[in-house]
């Protein structure tokens, strides 16, 4: 059967708390039984002491004095009231001279069967019935009674086991209602945990089932400041995230579809009229290159994803090495040295220091130049500048790439790492572009635990600024 975790917990308590007042009730009505024998039974034990010592050693000086014994009767009798109990004076032969809850004296003393002035277990009590004397089971302490340094009889002082019980009972009441009382506390207690712990613990029960589901807009919004709270926030920043990262792969899949679908289009297109005769053979050759350039282009976004995919930081490993950055500079820049003079464009390369080593991955470094210089080269005018440097602080070297293109809109910036993102509503102005540039930038930054930032203004131009690790520091740190 399954039980939910809020029956569990009252279960829980009401078992403990069953567990708990049955266990110290038996425990201490024991004890306390055990205490109230023990105290009642030292009472009688100093009485009788007193009895021994004060007035009944004076019969023993004349046994055989009748007046004694009469005395000595009316004193048990009256301390027979007093302690609520039956006093007997017994010879040292066992024989019952005297008793108290008797109208007179006895006319010859009773034999007590068996009697033994050593108690069982060695006390000065015993519980039963006393030598067979009582039908009920009865506290008797028995005190000697000395005279002239010789035994010569008992005092035996008996009560009913009642007695004692009763006083053990007004005792355990007084126990079984701070008992109560306490269990009452307890409960409240148990209401607390469960209104703290059992009662949030639901609501991130709840909230994660809706997470299962798929549902990321319930969030449980827990204002604590505690484990839990951090728990819950933890939960619906996860929640966010993934609502966020669903968003992103529906966006991603319909940007891949758009940028597949457009050039495998005008393939099919160009192929089909080739084939039923529309483009004659000798325009053929003009539509095959279109052909290869839009493949070109497909495989050049194929790569993008591959190449996107496998910056997992826990399955991507960087081959970090020590390089100078100026010289990968220069040599990524000349690689461009074709379409800067189509275009009439120049690059300037401005270094602090003619030499400036990093400690980085020089094959994705390399990336990263190569798309930022040709993204600028993409969005800059005839005739401009293309400036390309290095400076150094706090033990970082700094790379800037700056154009003096159209420039990033405002609210554009923050989307330009998104992957397929371009800042033209048409897909861009460039239509061989596949908008995995930037974001592969980003990715490869970030694998370096390194930033870049961006800094636009619309018909200004475009910098961008990325951070490597001087080698010297990174040396150290190996």
């Amino acid at each position: 059967m399954r039980l939910s975790l809020n029956v569990k917990y009252i279960l829980s308590v009401l078992a403990l708390g069953v567990c708990c007042f049955l266990c110290i009730s038996t425990c201490s009505s024991h004890l306390m039984m055990q205490n109230a024998v023990t105290a009642r039974a030292s009472a009688l034990y100093q009485e009788g002491l007193y009895m021994s010592d004060q007035y009944v050693g004076n019969y023993f000086e004349e046994p055989e004095s009748r007046k004694a014994l009469s005395s000595v009767q009316s004193l048990l009798s009256s301390l027979d009231v007093y302690l609520d109990a039956s006093i007997w004076l017994i010879s040292r032969d066992g024989e019952l001279i005297l008793d108290s809850q008797s109208s007179g004296i006895l006319e010859e003393p009773m034999e007590i069967p068996d009697f033994n002035s050593v108690l069982p277990g060695g006390k000065y009590y015993m519980i039963g019935d006393f030598f067979g004397m009582f039908s009920d089971k009865t506290l008797s302490v028995l005190i000697p009674v000395s005279h002239n340094y010789h035994v010569r009889g008992y005092i035996a002082i008996h009560t009913p086991m009642t007695v004692v019980v009763q006083e053990k009972e007004g005792y355990l009441l007084s126990f079984y209602v701070t008992q109560i009382l306490l269990m009452l506390l307890i409960l409240l207690f148990a209401l607390a945990v469960w209104l703290i712990v059992c009662l949030p613990i639901r609501r991130i029960w709840k909230g994660s089932g809706e997470y299962a589901l798929g549902n990321f807009t319930a969030l449980i919004r827990m204002n604590r400041e505690d484990e839990l709270g951090f728990i819950a926030d933890t939960m619906d920043f996860m929640a966010e995230s993934l609502k966020d990262y669903d968003e992103d792969q529906r966006k991603l899949i319909s940007n891949i579809s758009h940028d597949f679908r457009s050039p495998l289009t005008s393939i099919k297109g160009y192929i089909e009229a080739m084939l039923d005769g529309t483009i004659p053979f000798d325009m053929q050759e003009k539509y095959l290159n279109i052909v290869l350039r839009e493949t070109e282009r497909l495989t050049k976004l194929t790569s993008g994803l591959l190449t996107l995919n496998s910056m997992d930081p826990k399955q991507n490993r960087l081959c970090k090495s020590r390089f100078d950055i100026n010289t990968v500079i220069k040599n990524t820049a000349a690689t461009f040295e074709g379409t800067c003079t189509t275009r009439r464009i120049s690059i300037e390369l401005l270094f602090t220091d003619w030499e400036s080593y990093v400690y980085a991955d020089m094959g994705k470094i390399q990336q990263v130049l190569y798309n930022l210089i040709d993204n600028a080269i993409k969005f800059s005018q005839p005739d401009s500048v293309i400036t390309i440097e290095t400076t150094i602080k706090y033990e970082k070297i700094f790379v800037s790439v700056r154009d003096t293109g159209a420039g990033i809109p405002k609210d554009s910036l923050k989307k330009i790492w998104e992957r397929f993102y371009k800042t033209d509503v048409s897909r861009g102005r460039d239509k061989s572009g596949t908008g995995l540039g930037l974001a592969i930038v980003k990715e490869i930054i970030q694998l370096h635990d390194e930033n870049i930032n961006v800094i636009s203004t619309e018909g200004v131009g475009t910098e961008f600024i990325f951070s490597l690790s001087r080698a010297e520091e990174a040396e150290t740190a190996e």
